[in-house]
């Protein structure tokens, strides 16, 4: 079994409060290492995976196999222009039934995503794994969760964000004295992690961009992180993990998790979670409905 992985903390070592988490997997294709993921989702409650859209690419792209694995999605895939948007689409898709198919011991093709009004992915009919999904560029983000739910987001590490004011849209009052006490060279960096790790928080209440980021925010570098009001006191406790990793040293990737404390749930495989009784019962209302059909032509 694999060990878990240190976390890689580039904004200074957290404290020893600070809870451990294991550093993302890098996942180059279908083969894995998903050892480490299960490792992780056992261990942990959660996983992160990172990879990039060659990893990920069908080849060719219109082939039998990418139809049935995206399902409902292959439409929506024919109906892209873009050929990069097509790509990345398809690495996406790819990547994350591959990953919640190792969640729930389930082939790939037969994981359903569903979409909700906001956009949000999740896992239809397999409520006991939530997921989320984020890209910047080549590079792809993951998360899953078994204990609640999660939210991932990654940009460039140097991505600019503090110009022309935007910082004080994506700031509250508390964080903007914060980064004035940080030094230059590193100030924009730490904007990105406070980026990135509201959109990771966002995505895990299903919020998205719809919660103004002035209205929440997070603490200095180093430091045990946790939801804090505009003026810097706390807003979320123990309930709430949150991580920050640089990949490959070119992205900031962070993840929200929220454990609902019930623990981790007895079964997540998709052919056992299922109560036996209501399987039974919808088997026969569907060969009851064949029957139907076949008297009636």
């Amino acid at each position: 079994m694999a060990s878990t992985r240190a976390v890689i903390h580039p904004f200074g070592n957290p404290p020893a409060q600070q809870p451990a988490v294991a550093e993302p997997v890098r996942v180059r294709g279908t083969a894995g290492p998903w050892d480490r993921v299960r490792h992780d989702l056992a261990s942990l409650g959660w996983a992160v995976l990172h990879a990039r859209i060659d990893d990920w690419l069908p080849h060719p792209a219109h082939t039998p196999s990418l139809k049935r694995l995206l399902g409902r999605d292959w439409e929506r895939y024919l109906r892209m222009r873009n050929p990069r948007v097509r790509a990345r689409f398809a690495a996406t898709r790819s990547l994350l039934k591959h990953a919640a198919g190792v969640a729930v011991q389930a082939p790939p093709h037969t994981v359903e995503l569903a979409y909700t009004a906001f956009g949000r992915p999740y896992l239809r009919g397999l409520d006991q794994v939530d997921v989320s999904l984020s890209h910047t560029g080549d590079f792809l983000l993951v998360g899953l969760t078994t204990r609640g739910r999660i939210g991932v987001d990654a940009e460039k590490i140097d991505r600019p964000l503090l110009r022309n004011g935007t910082e004080r849209h994506i700031c509250t009052p508390y964080e903007l004295d914060m980064l004035e006490r940080v030094p230059e060279a590193r100030r924009n960096r730490s904007a990105v992690r406070l980026w990135t790790l509201k959109e990771a928080y966002s995505k895990a209440i299903g919020q998205g961009l719809r919660f103004r980021f002035s209205e929440f925010g997070f603490g200095e570098d180093g430091q045990p992180v946790r939801v804090q009001r505009p003026d810097g006191t706390p807003g979320t406790g123990s309930e709430w993990t949150f991580a920050t990793f640089t990949p490959d040293q070119q992205y900031c990737a962070s993840v929200a998790v929220h454990d609902t404390g019930f623990g981790a749930p007895a079964d997540t495989a998709a052919a056992t979670m299922l109560d036996s009784g209501l399987v039974d019962a919808v088997n026969e209302l569907v060969a009851r409905a064949r029957s139907e059909q076949r008297a009636a032509a």
